[in-house]
């Protein structure tokens, strides 16, 4: 239960209900619970990933942390909505195993164009995930938020987005409320004034803003980075689904937890209802524990391809684009898959360590030093540049040996080409460049 508890946090409670109408109150209680939840419009259209696993169910997860209202000293100057946490939960087809796959927030991707609140479109760009929460609800609906930053995911992993569910901060708190606090145990003092807190080292129980602060707080605590409040949060959410677990039993005081809960999920039209995300919990609940498998995406610090960026990561491939495809066609990760990805995550692939050499296919003269000169700025070392006969797609070539070093390559160029030669140059990636280029990269 511990471990499904990670998940079953922002639904868990819903496992209550059942429980409630035993005792008599659940007809009223079902309908007012119910009726909390909202369901919001997406406008996802366009081009997107085809589902490769019919049966298999890709679940959005978003911590959303608005700054409208009670949220707003949390940041100063901020008039959009934000998002925290980014959680993917995939469901296999057979319902026997599941993979919950955490993105950090400050994970350096593409964001694909959005509609933004006043009906303009933004540009395709490089910049934390994040942001694609920011730029959809930047008139503070829910819907374009989320349609925006699944389109973001989609885009990145190749994966189909079932649903979405979003918990803001506020409910989180009153969660925890309804708990009487959860226990942590911090191993040093923590004094953050950008997460408003301030504890001393030990075990003690947090609730109201110190709870809040807690599962934000990330520069005052171990490396300041987003990697280690992933872990903190994951702790935290499993001791709340533990204890929401404990309260079963105690349906009027789980009543508490059950309002907050569903007053702060959001979901799409499909998933919004008592019924669809119990049914959605009491699956989760059937996987047995040891199928059901907790990562994050393969990832190093940006800082290694690019010197100044100090705040970023980047996905590690070809790791990351084996993780995306084994969910895509619904194949298991299980315990030896993620001791694989903790070995290879001791050795990544940067982009520094691959040799790049770029020739122009498009026929405009100039583009292979244009091309050079971007992909320089990613990290990536460009050993010459020439001209090649014209295409209309760009394609990256490599030897038998440098596969995983075209992948990298390939991760940073959605939509290219990658063709293996056994002509191809010795020690270098070649990257030709068609009229598509500067549509994938998002310049």
């Amino acid at each position: 239960m511990t471990r499904r508890g990670r998940i079953l946090a922002w639904t868990g409670g819903v496992l209550g209900i059942l429980l409630l109408a035993t005792a008599g109150v659940g007809a009223w209680v079902y309908i007012k619970l119910d009726g909390n939840i909202q369901g919001a419009d997406l406008g996802l259209d366009g081009d997107r990933p085809v589902n490769l696993s019919p049966g298999s169910k890709n679940v959005l997860i978003i911590g959303s942390d608005s700054r409208a209202g009670a949220n707003a000293k949390y940041g100063k100057g901020l008039t959009t909505m934000q998002s925290d946490t980014l959680m993917l939960l995939h469901i296999a087809a057979n319902r026997k195993w599941a993979t919950a796959l955490s993105f950090p927030r400050d994970s350096w991707v593409q964001i694909p164009a959005c509609k933004r609140g006043n009906g303009s479109e933004s540009s395709p760009h490089h910049f934390k995930i994040n942001e694609a929460f920011s730029i959809g609800g930047d008139s503070g609906e829910i819907g374009k938020a989320a349609t925006c930053t699944i389109k973001t995911v989609e885009k990145n992993t190749g994966l189909r987005i079932d649903h979405f569910a979003s918990i803001d901060f506020q409910g989180f708190k009153g969660m925890v409320n309804a708990l009487d606090g959860i226990e942590v145990c911090p191993k040093h003092a923590i004094h953050d004034k950008k997460a408003h807190l301030d504890m001393e080292a030990g075990c003690q129980t947090v609730r109201d803003e110190k709870a809040l602060g807690y599962v934000r707080t990330r520069y005052s605590v171990g490396d300041g980075s987003d990697l280690g409040r992933i872990g903190r949060q994951q702790e935290f959410m499993k001791a709340m689904g533990a204890k929401a677990q404990d309260k079963l039993t105690s349906p009027g005081d789980l009543y508490d937890f059950l309002d907050s809960a569903t007053k702060s999920i959001k979901t799409d039209n499909d998933l919004a209802g008592l019924k669809p995300l119990y049914d959605l919990a009491a699956t989760v609940k059937g996987i047995p524990s040891d199928r059901l498998t907790f990562l994050t995406v393969p990832n190093y610090y940006r800082e290694a391809d690019v010197p100044t960026d100090k705040a970023n990561v980047i996905w590690q491939y070809p790791q990351a684009g084996d993780l995306f495809s084994d969910l895509a066609h619904d194949r298991e990760i299980g315990a030896a898959g993620k001791k694989k990805l903790a070995e290879a995550a001791k050795s990544p692939i940067t982009a520094r360590a691959v040799q790049v050499r770029v020739l122009n296919g498009t026929g405009v003269a100039g583009q292979a030093a244009t091309a050079a000169g971007r992909l320089r700025g990613l990290g990536f070392p460009v050993t010459a540049t020439g001209n090649a006969p014209a295409t209309d797609k760009t394609t990256i070539t490599y030897p038998a040996a440098l596969k995983a070093q075209a992948a990298v390559l390939g991760s940073r160029l959605p939509g290219a080409k990658l063709t293996q030669s056994a002509e191809a140059t010795a020690g270098v990636v070649t990257l030709t460049i068609g009229p598509d280029f500067s549509s994938m990269t998002g310049w």
